[in-house]
Order: C-alpha cells, then sequence, then structure tokens
C-alpha cells in the first residue's frame, strides 16, 4: 500500500508523521500549482468547485507517483464534500490508475472511529502503536497552527518585509523532519522565540501610536479549504501582512480536530458560540460553513477592523452568508472573494489594497483624526 492525502495547508505534515511511525508506505504530492490546477480543470465537472478540483488535481499527482490508497475527506452533511470521494474515486478509475478512496468521514464514533479506519490502513497494527503514533500526528498539528498564529502577528510589524514567512518556512521543514516529542519541542520553542523577537523589537514598535504598532486586524472566515489552503486564495494572509495587516481566523485543524473528534464535557466550544450568534439571522445549519461565517461577523465585529469572506465560486452554503451579512446589525466591512481557477491575482490585489485604504480610512474618523 501506498497512502496519500490531497494538501489543505500543511495538513500532510501530521498524517505523514502518523503514518510513517505505522510503517505505511505514505507519498506527499508535489505543493499545490499551476499544474495541479490545469490537471484538475482538464478532468473535474465544470460546474464543481475549487475545493473538489484542486483535491483531484492533487489526487492524480499523487498517483503519478505510485500512490494506490488515497484518504480524502468526507461527511453526511448538506454540503457536496460528501460526494467528493466517490466522484473522484471515479474520474481516477477513469484516467487508469488502480486506486482504493478512503472516505475520512466523522462518524457518530468520532474519535474511535476515524482510529478504526487507521487501524485499517496500516494492517491491523497493535492499538498501542496507533494511538501513540496519532499522538504524535496531533503534537505536529498543534505545532504548527501554534506558530502559525505568531506568523500572523509578526507580519504586519516586521521591518524587513517577508522575515517572517521565510522563519515560517524554515519551521513547517523542521517539524516535518522533528523525529520525536524532544525535537519537535525544540523546533517550537526556537522558532517561536524569533517570531516573538520580530513582534517585541522595540524599533519595531516605536513609542506612541501607529500603523506599525497598532495594526489593522482583518479577520478571515468563509468556506474551510479555501481558508486554509494559500494557492486557492493567493496567500491572502501573507499579502494582508505585506500590507500591515494583522490577520486572524478561528479555523484551524487544530481547533477543529478538538470539537469534531473529542467529546467536550463542558458542552462548549467555537464553532456552538458561532451558531448561537448567527441565530437572529440564521437559525439553522445550511452546508459547509455558511453558518459558521454569518456567526463570525455577529461574534467579532467589536474586535477587528473588517472581515474577508472566502468562498468557492457556486459554493451555496457561502453565497447564503454573503447575502445575509450585508443586513446584519453589526457594523463592520466585509469583503467577499469567490476562488475559482478564473480569478486572477492581479485583480485580488487590487481589491485588497482598497479594502485596506477603506480600514485605515474608518479608523482615523473613528479616532477622529
Amino acid at each position: 500500500m501506498r497512502l496519500s492525502i490531497p494538501h489543505m495547508g500543511n495538513v500532510y505534515i501530521p498524517f505523514k508523521a502518523l503514518f510513517q511511525r505505522l510503517d505505511v508506505d505514505f507519498v506527499v504530492p508535489p505543493a499545490t500549482s499551476q499544474r495541479t490546477l490545469s490537471l484538475a480543470v482538464r478532468y473535474s465537472p465544470e460546474g464543481l468547485c475549487i475545493p473538489f478540483k484542486l483535491t483531484l488535481g492533487n489526487l492524480i499527482e499523487a498517483a503519478e507517483l505510485g500512490a494506490d490508497t488515497m484518504l480524502m475527506p468526507a461527511g453526511n452533511g448538506i454540503c457536496r464534500l460528501g460526494y467528493y470521494a466517490q466522484t473522484q474515486e471515479k474520474i481516477l478509475k477513469e484516467l487508469g490508475y488502480d486506486i482504493e478512496m478512503v472516505r475520512l468521514g466523522i462518524s457518530e464514533q468520532k474519535l474511535l472511529g476515524l482510529l478504526k479506519t487507521i487501524k485499517r490502513l496500516s494492517n491491523d497494527a497493535p492499538w498501542r502503536k496507533i494511538i501513540s503514533a496519532f499522538r504524535f500526528g496531533l503534537a505536529k498539528l498543534n505545532a504548527l497552527d501554534k506558530i502559525e498564529r505568531l506568523v500572523q502577528k509578526a507580519r504586519p510589524v516586521e521591518l524587513e518585509k517577508g522575515t517572517a514567512n521565510q522563519l515560517y518556512a524554515q519551521a513547517i521543514k523542521a517539524i516535518d523532519q522533528a523525529e520525536d516529542y524532544r525535537a519537535l519541542k525544540k523546533v517550537q520553542a526556537d522558532y517561536s522565540e524569533q517570531l516573538n523577537r520580530i513582534t517585541n523589537d522595540p524599533l519595531v514598535q516605536p513609542l506612541g501610536v501607529n500603523s506599525r504598532a497598532e495594526p489593522l486586524v482583518v479577520g478571515i472566515i468563509g468556506e474551510f479549504y479555501v481558508v486554509l489552503e494559500p494557492f486557492s486564495n493567493f496567500d491572502i494572509e501573507s499579502e494582508l501582512g505585506k500590507l500591515g495587516v494583522e490577520v486572524r481566523r478561528t479555523t484551524f485543524i487544530s481547533e477543529w480536530t478538538k470539537f469534531s473528534l473529542f467529546l467536550n464535557p463542558l458542552g462548549i466550544n467555537e464553532k456552538a458560540k458561532l451558531h448561537q450568534a448567527a441565530l437572529p439571522y440564521l437559525k439553522r445549519d445550511i452546508g459547509g460553513e455558511g453558518w459558521e461565517s454569518v456567526g463570525e461577523k455577529v461574534l467579532h465585529a467589536n474586535g477587528y477592523d473588517g472581515l474577508i469572506h472566502l468562498a468557492p465560486f457556486t459554493c451555496i452554503p457561502e453565497i447564503v452568508a454573503q447575502n445575509i451579512m450585508p443586513h446584519t446589525r453589526e457594523d463592520i466591512p466585509v469583503l467577499t472573494i469567490l476562488c475559482d481557477e478564473h480569478s486572477s491575482k492581479t485583480g485580488i490585489l487590487t481589491r485588497l489594497e482598497a479594502f485596506v485604504d477603506l480600514l485605515k480610512r474608518r479608523r482615523r474618523v473613528s479616532n477622529g483624526v
């Protein structure tokens, strides 16, 4: 068996760590690129969304490298995600690849259901070994997300543009290569210190209030995949950092794991808070992250300068959310960006620059300047 999974941010790193500890041959597809997109568009039904197309492109490139077993997120909800695996498996087999598609659905058994899938894929490895490997993969996932949060804070205030991104790339590689908890802890501590040094440098934060010391804060909301996969959104977080904007988002895979896999004894999680916040405007799940997107606007209206709403073109849940948000009472600017294979980076950057200018002007007015 040669196992693979499509890219979605850095999710391949914890899966790679998990399955390598179980002695399973894990194939990492090439980083999502223009070739990935070209393959995806060529073989996908035209009306399907960019998450379907790019993950299909990843799987084709993995199959080219010899992968024969594909892990694909799935679910029983009302989003088309639940049908990705069946459709993609049919396309791959029509292309001549002899593959097995394994649906990573979060069943009612939650964590136990996922562990049973891992056990099957690891040729019935002992439970002790499976749980140990899973915990190590989870530790890498948490380390990646903690470093990314620090990068989001560092980008808008760094003296030399690109420093935070360089450190982030190095940190990702080092976390991927860490072979045990001790090495992983050291990597996280080292890069956390370097990133914190950027934000605490007195040259970066001079006395007095200015755009460097108090950058604009913009929340990134929307559909899970296009929020997390930089290629699909033209690396929007990095581009906002160049414009002096601090990005915040609640969508992290480590956070999603907590409320999706583990039972919460208090019954409280970020997703439940978002649903509660959205209730005046939307009273039920509409699929995907549509319900959460409305809740994000309500919940964070007083803490952020603005919101950028990312959505795949043709994504019905996010289209519903897009049409609700202008009619809520909360006064916070929202820029919706639809992502598909026809999007232009130049066009996106122009809209981002105009949006940031608007937010700066709003802040000056609110400060009486």
